[in-house]
């Protein structure tokens, strides 16, 4: 017998009987037939039954009874394995329990006529007759661009968004003394030179320790602050005198 509906299935079928799980095409979703407990099954359960009865009298009489007995397990045994193998009159059971299963879950899907799969009612689009892939639903088509747009806007929003305002400073990392990596402590841990800046008496500028001349306006870093007028010692790069006021 042919079959048209066999695409997405799972045999969940046993020695005791026959079960099926029928997939949607689209998300996956699946649908159990009922449960067919199989006859076979019942008669090789009825067989095994039967030979330990005779076992037990045969045991229980002895001589030809017992001999009896034997025999009578032993063909309950070859039924029994013949069954194990699944026989041809299982096979026809299960053939005619996956037929009935899938007229019992039929109902539950729709084939779609433009891509012929087979989709149960979550992927069905029933104001087009197709499934949702063919013809998705609008309102979830627009709910779902509406959300991507938003995503896409986020997005090139945040490329261009300035999240930042401030100044990168770069700290000196070579000792200017001994010029050997001085770390990130205060002091060179070669020689021990102190890693802090002075102002250029010139033009203000932060200066490293132990430069001999100016990296933005090449004065020498050298010149005195001495005031002239009464000879207070001033910081390098005053203008005037803090003792005094006179100009330098």
């Amino acid at each position: 017998m042919l079959h048209s509906f066999t695409r997405n299935y799972n045999d969940l079928s046993t020695d005791a009987g026959f079960q099926f799980e029928f997939y949607c095409d689209c998300c996956g979703n699946g649908v159990k037939s009922s449960f067919v407990e199989s006859t076979t099954y019942r008669k090789k359960k009825k067989t095994e039954r039967f030979g330990g009865i005779s076992s037990a009298i045969g045991g229980f009489l002895g001589g030809v009874g017992g001999n009896i007995g034997y025999a009578l397990e032993r063909g309950s045994h070859i039924v029994g394995n013949n069954l194990d193998d699944r026989s041809p009159q299982w096979r026809r059971e299960q053939e005619a329990a996956f037929d009935a299963a899938q007229e019992e879950v039929k109902p539950q899907f729709c084939k779609c006529p433009a891509c012929n799969k087979w989709v149960d009612a979550d992927c069905w689009n029933e104001d087009e007759g197709l499934c949702i892939e063919c013809a998705p639903r609008e309102a979830s088509y627009v709910a779902k661009a509406r959300n991507q747009a938003m995503r896409r806007n986020i997005d090139e929003a945040a490329e261009s968004a300035t999240v930042w305002q401030g100044k990168i400073e770069t700290r000196t990392t070579v000792c200017p003394s001994c010029g050997k990596p001085a770390g990130n402590g205060k002091f060179c841990n070669f020689c021990g030179s102190p890693l802090g800046t002075q102002r250029c008496p010139n033009c203000g500028a932060q200066v490293a320790l132990g430069l001999k001349f100016c990296g933005e306006c090449g004065s020498p870093m050298a010149k005195s602050g001495k005031c002239p007028n009464c000879g207070h010692e001033n910081e390098p790069g005053m203008k005037f005198c803090g003792e005094c006021g006179t100009k330098l």
